[in-house]
């Protein structure tokens, strides 16, 4: 008995430039927060030994996870947008909205900051806007093609 094999394609889909760019932003979001983390042992409350090694690992998991978005899978951009977009964007978000509903204020916050805070705080500001960024060009048209065509099925042994 014979089988018939179809050769699974060498080189996976080259996305669009607008998801080459989402994932350049997610990357560099990435990036910003590893600065932030750095940064932070300058600051008044320094994070710990462990802190810094669960943030370490937890980035390194979400760049290859961001990296999969170039390879078409509708699943990945999903995955992506829930757990950078939703998650990672409250959590970047929430303590200093929450300093804002206080007794903070933004001109407070900039004449009693330390160097290491205001430097924290321009790198938050970055990483926020690159992950806005990168989920804008994650939904433009042409990333919305690309995905589309990823959730093609590819084509195995045929027994």
């Amino acid at each position: 008995m014979s089988t018939l094999a179809v050769a699974r394609p060498t080189t996976d889909p080259v996305p669009p430039f607008v998801v080459a760019g989402s994932v350049a932003l997610w990357l560099g979001a990435i990036l910003a927060g590893v600065a932030e983390s750095l940064v932070r042992l300058a600051g008044p409350i320094p994070p710990t030994l462990g802190e810094l090694a669960a943030r370490s690992a937890i980035y390194l998991v979400l760049a290859v996870l961001v990296v999969q978005l170039r390879t078409g899978r509708e699943a990945v951009r999903w995955t992506v947008v829930a757990v950078l977009g939703v998650v990672g964007l409250w959590s970047l978000i929430a303590e200093p909205v929450q300093a804002l509903l206080g007794e903070t204020t933004v001109i407070g916050f900039l004449v009693t900051a330390s160097g290491p805070e205001l430097l924290a705080a321009a790198l938050r500001t970055l990483h926020v806007l690159e992950v806005i960024g990168a989920l804008v060009l994650l939904f433009h048209p042409a990333s919305n093609e690309f995905f589309r065509s990823g959730r093609v099925a590819r084509p195995g042994p045929v027994r």
